[in-house]
């Protein structure tokens, strides 16, 4: 009876962080797919050298000039990866593809409820955003349809990768597993959800060409992979901090539990 109670707190505190990191993914998940391409942001707009200009591409850059353009709903995604990171550095590749299924039907559950709303009649008079409300929902509908393929692909992709190199290296080199399934899975990702946006035509009536959605792919993975790099000190922080409240079965840990 004692050692139930004394395991109680530690079991717990794995409890919550599991949800925490599981509501991170979900908030950033259902976010992106709701604001998804109803605005594109300028991270960053830079002046190209002469010898620069001779080595970037044309396709994107506007004569001297290299502006990185990405859809606000691509800002909120980097998070799922580091969320689904951390849940299978410390929970395993198991709970990791359970909180991926669970992201892919909060969002069909999200569809629904949406849906339930555009089709229910308009009290005229009271209503007071009706535009904005069928417009985000036209928005979101061809949105979330897209990123959800794009989703479920790319975060398996991802978690599998990731324990692909873990088990390949006995659980060492964080950084390694860590960017190698990101950096891949993120490319997979921005392929297929700007792809089936440009065939839907819910991408813009600029974006017209192939090569204009090459530009759009390239700059949101530009982004992503640059977050990636970015996110992996975080990761091994994250790692750090929690490493008592690991339970991956797989036995491979980062740090030698204190």
């Amino acid at each position: 009876m004692t050692e139930t109670n004394s395991q109680s707190p530690v079991s717990y505190k794995r409890d919550v962080l599991f949800l925490s990191l599981s509501g991170i993914f979900l908030t950033s998940l259902v976010l992106g797919n709701v604001i998804g391409t109803t605005k594109f942001v300028t991270i960053f707009s830079v002046e190209l050298s002469s010898w620069m200009q001779s080595i970037v591409p044309e396709l994107v850059r506007d004569d001297g000039t290299y502006t990185m353009s990405v859809p606000v709903g691509v800002i909120a995604y980097p998070f799922t990866f580091l969320a689904t990171d951390l849940i299978s550095e410390l929970y395993g590749r198991k709970k990791a593809q359970l909180v991926v299924w669970v992201g892919f039907w909060m969002n069909v559950f999200m569809l629904f409820l949406m849906s339930v709303n555009h089709w229910l009649p308009n009290t005229g008079g009271v209503s007071g955003g009706l535009q904005l409300f069928e417009g985000v929902y036209e928005f979101m509908i061809g949105n979330t349809i897209a990123s959800m393929v794009a989703y479920l692909v790319a975060q398996t992709v991802d978690v599998r990768l990731f324990h692909f190199w873990k088990e390949l290296t006995n659980g060492k080199h964080l950084w390694l597993r860590n960017n190698a399934s990101t950096t891949i899975s993120q490319l997979v990702d921005s392929t297929a959800i700007l792809t089936i946006l440009f065939v839907a035509g819910n991408l813009g009536k600029e974006v017209d060409t192939i090569g204009k959605l090459i530009i759009l792919i390239l700059n949101s993975y530009l982004f992503k992979f640059f977050f990636a790099l970015f996110d992996t000190p975080l990761c091994y922080l994250g790692v750090k901090i929690f490493q008592n409240f690991e339970e991956d079965p797989s036995a491979h840990s980062l740090y030698d539990s204190e």
